[in-house]
């Protein structure tokens, strides 16, 4: 026995098909993850669909893997960031069994995606609508789901969902908090950021030509010294000469 985890995204709903018949599941051996295969021959109310491949699982749980080209199961030295593992700590790597992304015959559980529907529903799957549990929380896609302008408040669009009393407590709603949400305090947090950079630039032009002023005063100073050192030695060495003459 197969099972066939069929997701059908436009709506968000999935189900679960049980195949017993090993023709009809042949017409995904050989195949990848992520080819499309025509679902007409899983019977009649899968006329006309179509269905890509995104996963899959052997008899023994091991999970296919994107990229492994091989219809068996191989081990590889996985890290952060892989599929098919997630590292404990910061660093690790670690051998994993994962099957390669070729369906076989040892495949017990495959992950399909209707891309094409067709021509009759198939019930629980594409005759459903599951409504959203969160609406958008980001300011430019709640004024991209609602059409609205600049100039609308984002706050009144809100979506907020409702959450039941437990016991004796009130039902209330709980909204997301609004993320890039600009306000006049925003407006004013930047503006003031953007005045303290002038400030600190204009403080430190101000250093600089400082410090260029004292260092070109000392080094005026140390060469007039070493002028007057120098006349000395000069009028010392011709005294020495007059004398020994």
């Amino acid at each position: 026995m197969r099972t066939l985890n069929i997701a059908y995204p436009a709506l968000g709903t999935q189900k679960s098909i049980e195949i017993d018949d090993e023709r009809k599941y042949r017409i995904f051996y050989e195949k990848r993850m992520s080819q499309e295969v025509k679902g007409d021959a899983l019977g009649d109310e899968f006329k006309g669909y179509v269905f890509k491949i995104t996963g899959g699982n052997d008899k023994q749980g091991f999970p296919m893997k994107q990229g492994i080209l091989e219809a068996r199961r191989v081990r590889l030295l996985l890290s952060a960031g892989h599929s098919c593992y997630r590292p404990r700590r910061a660093g690790e790597r670690k051998r994993k069994s994962v099957r390669g992304c070729i369906v076989a015959s040892d495949i017990s559980a495959l992950a399909l995606v209707v891309v094409k529907q067709g021509e009759a529903d198939i019930p629980g799957l594409t005759d459903t609508q599951i409504p959203k549990r969160l609406g958008p929380k980001r300011a430019n896609n709640i004024r991209k789901m609602f059409n609205l302008t600049k100039d609308d408040d984002v706050r009144k669009y809100v979506i907020r969902r409702e959450i039941p009393g437990k016991g004796d407590k009130k039902a209330y709603t709980k909204a997301p908090k609004i993320q890039r949400l600009v306000t006049p305090r925003t407006v004013q947090r930047k503006r003031h950021l953007q005045a303290l950079k002038v400030r600190q630039s204009a403080k430190v032009a101000e250093d600089a030509a400082a410090y260029a002023q004292v260092l070109a005063t000392r080094i005026k100073e140390r060469n007039s010294k070493r002028q007057e050192l120098h006349q000395k030695r000069r009028l010392s060495s011709t005294r020495k000469s007059t004398t020994q003459a």
